[in-house]
């Protein structure tokens, strides 16, 4: 048998939205494996979505605990470099987005043994092709989840200034903020937020 080092091919993993956010549609759920309690099936593909618990709890409080109810519904997920196994910063997918929500719902988090966070999710438009259309706005939600997490305080155009200054840019409006530049302000926030004070 030829032994290897490649991601569970058979699930969605992290460095899968390495690209950005993308957005899927529920197609059903069942009983997982033994590391992750259920199997979240997505229209169109052939690998299942393996929500954590702090994911699944999020998904219970916005659609219920009715997984028939959750079908036809659509979630927008993304990479988050900051998350932590154990002591090890691997990074995982997290929610920015879901439909059938009137407006944005907060939820707390762990984002570290003892600490939790605020973490918001964003409603997502009915029409398809309108979140097609704007996709830097779950980027800009992934941006500043990360920054409220690290304990950057502000609006919108605060975090704004504040993402800029993390990698030393400066960008009109949160449209305007690349892929590659956001994966260096999540990046940057990651490695600010656990560092270890000098003793």
């Amino acid at each position: 048998m030829k032994i290897t080092a490649e991601p569970r091919s058979d699930q969605w993993n992290a460095d899968d939205f390495l690209g950005g956010p993308r957005t899927f549609t529920i197609a059903g759920a069942k009983d997982g494996t033994a590391e992750q309690k259920y199997d979240i099936a997505l229209e169109g593909e052939d690998r299942a979505w393996r929500p954590p618990l702090g994911m699944l709890r999020v998904l219970m409080e916005a659609w219920g605990d009715e997984s028939n109810v959750w079908v036809g519904r659509r979630v927008t997920l993304y990479r988050d470099p900051t998350i932590r196994f154990g002591s090890d910063v691997l990074g995982g997918i997290r929610i920015s987005h879901l439909s059938h929500i009137p407006k944005p719902m907060n939820f707390k988090v762990s984002t570290s043994r003892g600490k939790r966070a605020t973490y918001t999710v964003q409603p997502l438009p009915d029409a398809p092709a309108q979140q097609q259309a704007e996709p830097w706005r779950a980027q800009w939600q992934a941006i500043t989840n990360a920054l409220t997490a690290a304990g950057y305080d502000g609006d919108s155009k605060q975090l704004l200034a504040t993402a800029g200054q993390v990698i030393g840019a400066e960008w009109a409006h949160p449209n305007k903020i690349s892929a590659e530049d956001a994966q260096k302000i999540l990046a940057a926030v990651r490695e600010d937020n656990h560092q270890e004070p000098n003793e």
